[in-house]
Protein backbone atom coordinates (compact mmCIF):
# COMPACT_ATOMS: atom_id res chain seq x y z
CA UNK A 1 0.00 0.00 0.00
CA UNK A 2 3.12 2.31 0.35
CA UNK A 3 3.60 4.87 -2.25
CA UNK A 4 7.32 3.91 -4.42
CA UNK A 5 10.46 5.68 -3.71
CA UNK A 6 10.08 8.89 -5.87
CA UNK A 7 7.23 9.81 -4.65
CA UNK A 8 8.28 8.96 -1.30
CA UNK A 9 11.93 11.04 -1.66
CA UNK A 10 9.04 14.12 -2.38
CA UNK A 11 6.60 13.25 0.18
CA UNK A 12 9.78 13.04 2.68
CA UNK A 13 10.39 16.89 2.16
CA UNK A 14 7.08 17.84 3.54
CA UNK A 15 7.05 15.39 6.35
CA UNK A 16 7.94 17.96 9.30
CA UNK A 17 5.56 20.75 7.81
CA UNK A 18 2.39 21.68 10.32
CA UNK A 19 -0.79 22.59 8.44
CA UNK A 20 -2.41 25.80 10.35
CA UNK A 21 -4.37 28.73 9.70
CA UNK A 22 -2.24 31.27 11.20
CA UNK A 23 0.17 32.01 8.82
CA UNK A 24 -3.11 32.58 7.14
CA UNK A 25 -4.08 35.59 9.14
CA UNK A 26 -0.95 36.74 9.21
CA UNK A 27 -0.74 37.25 5.31
CA UNK A 28 -4.16 38.71 5.22
CA UNK A 29 -3.12 41.40 7.54
CA UNK A 30 -1.14 42.85 4.69
CA UNK A 31 -3.83 43.37 2.68
CA UNK A 32 -2.42 41.35 -0.82
CA UNK A 33 -4.38 41.82 -3.93
CA UNK A 34 -4.76 38.08 -3.70
CA UNK A 35 -5.20 36.09 -0.63
CA UNK A 36 -4.01 32.60 -2.29
CA UNK A 37 -0.13 33.00 -2.15
CA UNK A 38 1.70 31.44 -5.26
CA UNK A 39 4.81 28.99 -4.47
CA UNK A 40 7.59 31.13 -4.84
CA UNK A 41 6.05 33.18 -2.26
CA UNK A 42 4.68 30.23 -0.01
CA UNK A 43 8.66 29.30 -0.46
CA UNK A 44 10.16 32.35 0.55
CA UNK A 45 7.86 32.68 3.54
CA UNK A 46 9.35 29.24 4.28
CA UNK A 47 12.50 30.30 3.61
CA UNK A 48 12.52 33.57 5.64
CA UNK A 49 10.38 32.68 8.74
CA UNK A 50 9.98 28.61 8.72
CA UNK A 51 6.41 28.95 8.09
CA UNK A 52 3.86 27.14 5.88
CA UNK A 53 0.20 27.60 5.42
CA UNK A 54 -3.32 25.32 5.11
CA UNK A 55 -4.37 22.69 3.22
CA UNK A 56 -4.34 25.22 -0.12
CA UNK A 57 -0.93 26.09 0.31
CA UNK A 58 0.21 22.52 1.13
CA UNK A 59 -1.30 21.04 -1.49
CA UNK A 60 -0.44 23.48 -4.25
CA UNK A 61 3.47 23.55 -2.95
CA UNK A 62 3.75 19.83 -3.20
CA UNK A 63 1.82 19.53 -6.52
CA UNK A 64 5.09 21.91 -7.70
CA UNK A 65 7.14 19.72 -6.54
CA UNK A 66 6.08 16.52 -7.98
CA UNK A 67 5.80 17.77 -11.16
CA UNK A 68 9.19 19.53 -11.32
CA UNK A 69 10.21 15.57 -10.15
CA UNK A 70 8.13 14.39 -13.42
CA UNK A 71 5.68 12.98 -11.55
CA UNK A 72 2.24 12.70 -12.66
CA UNK A 73 0.14 14.35 -10.19
CA UNK A 74 -2.82 16.76 -9.93
CA UNK A 75 -5.60 18.10 -6.87
CA UNK A 76 -8.44 16.22 -5.53
CA UNK A 77 -11.07 17.58 -2.61
CA UNK A 78 -14.36 17.85 -0.98
CA UNK A 79 -16.72 20.44 -0.07
CA UNK A 80 -15.38 23.13 -2.15
CA UNK A 81 -16.56 26.81 -1.55
CA UNK A 82 -17.50 25.80 1.67
CA UNK A 83 -15.87 26.43 5.27
CA UNK A 84 -15.26 22.05 5.23
CA UNK A 85 -13.27 22.46 2.21
CA UNK A 86 -10.50 20.22 2.10
CA UNK A 87 -7.99 19.14 -0.54
CA UNK A 88 -4.91 16.76 -1.28
CA UNK A 89 -3.75 15.02 -3.76
CA UNK A 90 -2.78 12.02 -6.49
CA UNK A 91 0.41 10.99 -7.28
CA UNK A 92 0.80 8.52 -10.80
CA UNK A 93 3.17 5.97 -10.50
CA UNK A 94 5.04 4.34 -13.55
CA UNK A 95 2.49 1.52 -13.70
CA UNK A 96 -0.60 4.39 -13.79
CA UNK A 97 -1.29 3.27 -9.94
CA UNK A 98 -2.88 5.95 -8.19
CA UNK A 99 -1.51 7.31 -4.47
CA UNK A 100 -3.70 9.51 -2.27
CA UNK A 101 -1.17 12.40 -0.27
CA UNK A 102 -2.68 14.67 2.16
CA UNK A 103 -0.53 16.71 3.83
CA UNK A 104 -3.54 18.85 5.04
CA UNK A 105 -5.11 15.91 7.40
CA UNK A 106 -1.21 15.21 8.36
CA UNK A 107 -0.97 11.74 7.06
CA UNK A 108 2.48 10.07 8.01
CA UNK A 109 3.09 8.80 4.39
CA UNK A 110 0.63 8.23 1.30
CA UNK A 111 -1.29 5.06 0.70
CA UNK A 112 -2.76 3.19 -2.51
CA UNK A 113 -5.76 4.22 -3.44
CA UNK A 114 -5.88 1.85 -6.64
CA UNK A 115 -7.16 -1.49 -6.92
CA UNK A 116 -5.45 -2.37 -10.24
CA UNK A 117 -2.49 -2.35 -8.45
CA UNK A 118 -1.56 -6.15 -7.24
CA UNK A 119 -0.36 -4.86 -3.80
CA UNK A 120 -3.49 -3.25 -2.71
CA UNK A 121 -6.09 -4.51 -0.54
CA UNK A 122 -8.87 -3.07 1.66
CA UNK A 123 -7.62 -4.43 5.45
CA UNK A 124 -6.34 -2.49 8.10
CA UNK A 125 -2.86 -0.38 8.02
CA UNK A 126 -0.95 1.02 10.31
CA UNK A 127 1.52 3.57 10.14
CA UNK A 128 -0.23 6.01 7.57
CA UNK A 129 -2.25 8.16 9.86
CA UNK A 130 -1.48 9.10 13.35
CA UNK A 131 -3.38 7.51 15.74
CA UNK A 132 -5.62 5.38 13.68
CA UNK A 133 -5.88 2.15 11.84
CA UNK A 134 -7.14 3.13 8.15
CA UNK A 135 -8.73 0.55 5.17
CA UNK A 136 -9.32 2.24 2.12
CA UNK A 137 -11.68 1.31 -0.63
CA UNK A 138 -11.77 2.30 -3.99
CA UNK A 139 -15.21 2.71 -6.41
CA UNK A 140 -15.81 3.94 -9.46
CA UNK A 141 -15.34 7.59 -9.13
CA UNK A 142 -14.35 8.04 -5.58
CA UNK A 143 -12.11 6.80 -2.73
CA UNK A 144 -13.74 6.09 0.31
CA UNK A 145 -11.05 6.43 3.53
CA UNK A 146 -12.38 4.98 7.34
CA UNK A 147 -10.16 5.88 9.99
CA UNK A 148 -10.41 3.29 13.42
CA UNK A 149 -9.41 5.17 16.71
CA UNK A 150 -8.27 2.97 19.59
CA UNK A 151 -11.48 3.84 21.26
CA UNK A 152 -12.90 1.82 18.35
CA UNK A 153 -14.13 5.35 17.14
CA UNK A 154 -14.91 5.39 13.24
CA UNK A 155 -15.05 7.60 10.96
CA UNK A 156 -15.10 8.21 7.13
CA UNK A 157 -13.56 11.07 4.30
CA UNK A 158 -14.96 10.38 0.75
CA UNK A 159 -12.94 11.95 -1.93
CA UNK A 160 -13.80 12.77 -5.97
CA UNK A 161 -11.09 10.81 -7.86
CA UNK A 162 -11.51 13.54 -10.21
CA UNK A 163 -9.17 15.93 -10.89
CA UNK A 164 -9.81 19.39 -9.65
CA UNK A 165 -9.61 22.02 -12.79
CA UNK A 166 -7.00 24.49 -12.57
CA UNK A 167 -9.28 27.10 -12.38
CA UNK A 168 -11.28 26.00 -9.99
CA UNK A 169 -8.57 24.90 -7.36
CA UNK A 170 -7.00 29.00 -7.64
CA UNK A 171 -10.87 29.75 -7.11
CA UNK A 172 -11.38 27.41 -4.23
CA UNK A 173 -8.32 28.65 -2.80
CA UNK A 174 -8.66 32.11 -2.76
CA UNK A 175 -12.01 31.58 -1.22
CA UNK A 176 -10.42 29.40 1.86
CA UNK A 177 -7.82 32.08 2.28
CA UNK A 178 -10.66 34.63 2.26
CA UNK A 179 -12.76 32.65 4.42
CA UNK A 180 -11.29 33.66 8.50
CA UNK A 181 -12.82 32.29 11.30
CA UNK A 182 -12.33 33.25 14.92
CA UNK A 183 -10.76 29.67 15.59
CA UNK A 184 -6.85 29.29 15.06
CA UNK A 185 -5.92 25.84 13.60
CA UNK A 186 -2.39 23.91 13.67
CA UNK A 187 -1.68 20.41 13.15
CA UNK A 188 1.43 19.08 13.08
CA UNK A 189 3.25 15.18 13.53
CA UNK A 190 5.38 14.54 16.20
CA UNK A 191 7.95 11.75 15.88
CA UNK A 192 8.45 9.77 19.26
CA UNK A 193 8.59 5.91 19.71
CA UNK A 194 5.51 6.19 16.82
CA UNK A 195 4.64 9.11 14.58
CA UNK A 196 1.85 11.19 16.89
CA UNK A 197 -0.95 13.98 15.76
CA UNK A 198 -0.33 17.02 17.64
CA UNK A 199 -3.12 20.13 17.28
CA UNK A 200 -3.57 22.93 18.49
CA UNK A 201 -7.30 24.40 18.28
CA UNK A 202 -9.23 27.36 19.35
CA UNK A 203 -7.03 27.42 22.60
CA UNK A 204 -6.81 23.99 23.20
CA UNK A 205 -4.73 21.33 22.38
CA UNK A 206 -4.06 18.03 22.52
CA UNK A 207 -2.39 14.59 21.13
CA UNK A 208 -3.52 11.54 19.26
CA UNK A 209 -1.53 8.40 19.34
CA UNK A 210 -2.69 4.65 19.09
CA UNK A 211 -2.86 4.71 22.95
CA UNK A 212 -6.04 7.53 22.35
CA UNK A 213 -6.35 10.97 22.72
CA UNK A 214 -4.64 12.99 25.29
CA UNK A 215 -5.55 16.44 26.32
CA UNK A 216 -2.96 18.73 27.23
CA UNK A 217 -3.02 21.27 29.96
CA UNK A 218 -4.30 25.06 28.97
CA UNK A 219 -1.74 27.34 28.45
CA UNK A 220 -2.75 30.40 30.79
CA UNK A 221 -2.48 33.68 28.27
CA UNK A 222 -1.30 33.87 24.63
CA UNK A 223 2.75 34.17 24.86
CA UNK A 224 2.32 31.02 26.59
CA UNK A 225 0.42 29.30 24.05
CA UNK A 226 3.03 31.28 21.34
CA UNK A 227 5.47 29.69 23.52
CA UNK A 228 4.18 26.10 23.34
CA UNK A 229 3.44 26.03 19.61
CA UNK A 230 7.04 27.39 18.69
CA UNK A 231 8.32 24.44 20.96
CA UNK A 232 6.15 22.06 18.83
CA UNK A 233 7.02 23.46 15.28
CA UNK A 234 9.84 25.83 15.48
CA UNK A 235 7.87 28.59 14.04
CA UNK A 236 9.01 32.06 15.30
CA UNK A 237 7.73 32.76 18.52
CA UNK A 238 7.18 36.87 17.21
CA UNK A 239 5.11 35.61 14.39
CA UNK A 240 3.06 33.24 16.61
CA UNK A 241 1.77 35.77 19.02
CA UNK A 242 0.87 37.65 16.23
CA UNK A 243 -1.37 35.52 14.78
CA UNK A 244 -2.77 34.33 18.29
CA UNK A 245 -3.26 38.36 18.93
CA UNK A 246 -5.35 38.47 16.51
CA UNK A 247 -7.45 35.85 16.46
CA UNK A 248 -8.12 36.80 19.92
CA UNK A 249 -9.03 40.35 18.71
CA UNK A 250 -11.47 38.45 16.37
CA UNK A 251 -13.31 36.28 18.64
CA UNK A 252 -14.06 39.66 20.47
CA UNK A 253 -15.40 41.37 17.29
Amino acid sequence: MQAPENIMKVWNQFKHFPMETLTKVWYARQNPLKYQRSVTLIKEHYQQYKITGNCFDLTLWLLDELKRNHIEAYAIGHNLFTEKAHIAVIAIDENKHKYLCDLGDQWIQPICVDKNNPLFHSDDCLGFFPGAKIQVHPQEDNVEILYQRPNGKMSKQIFSLHAIDDNVLFEAAEFSQRLIKPRPLLECRQYENEVTHWEFSNFRSFSSSMKGLVEDEKCSSISAWATKIQEKTDYPYEFLLEALTYYKQLATE
